[in-house]
C-alpha cells in the first residue's frame, strides 16, 4: 500500500526529490496533500489556504498531474508584520498517476482553502460482480 501511494505521489515534500531520485525544481513552499482511493477513483486534497482560486492551475499531461500556484502576502502601506510564519510565493506539486485512471474524468473543486481533485478509475479496472448461474 505504501509503495502504491508513493508511486501516486510524484515526489516527497520533505526532501524535494522524486521517486526516481531526481531533484525537483525548488518552489518557495509546498502544500500538504492527502490522497485517498476507493473503487471509483482517487481523491487528492491539497491544502492551500490564503490562495485565490484564480492563482492555482491544475494540468494533466500524460500520467503527470501538476498543481501549481502562488500565495502572495497581503501587504499594505499601513500594515507592519511583526512575524510571518506562513509560507508565501510559488508552489508546485507533481503526481504520477497509475495506469488505471480515466484521464478524461479529472475534476477540480476549490472550497474553504482546499483544492479537491477527483480522478475516476477506468471502467476496465473497476471491480464488478459476476452473477453465478444455477443449473437448469
Amino acid at each position: 500500500m505504501h509503495g502504491r501511494l508513493s508511486s501516486i505521489l510524484g515526489r516527497s515534500p520533505q526532501n524535494g526529490t522524486s521517486n526516481q531520485g531526481e531533484t525537483a525544481a525548488s518552489p518557495d513552499w509546498s502544500p500538504v496533500v492527502d490522497i485517498a482511493e476507493n473503487d471509483g477513483g482517487y481523491l487528492l486534497k491539497v491544502e492551500i489556504p490564503g490562495v485565490r482560486e484564480d492563482a492555482v492551475s491544475v494540468r494533466l499531461e500524460g500520467r503527470s498531474l501538476t498543481v501549481q500556484g502562488e500565495r502572495k502576502p497581503e501587504l499594505g502601506n499601513d500594515v507592519r508584520y511583526l512575524r510571518m510564519e506562513r509560507a508565501y510565493g510559488t508552489f508546485s506539486r507533481v503526481f504520477q498517476l497509475p495506469e488505471n485512471v480515466n484521464s478524461e474524468s479529472v475534476e477540480a473543486r476549490f472550497k474553504y482553502g482546499v483544492l479537491q481533485i477527483h480522478i475516476a478509475k477506468s471502467e476496465a479496472s473497476k471491480p464488478r460482480v459476476i452473477e453465478i448461474k444455477g443449473e437448469t
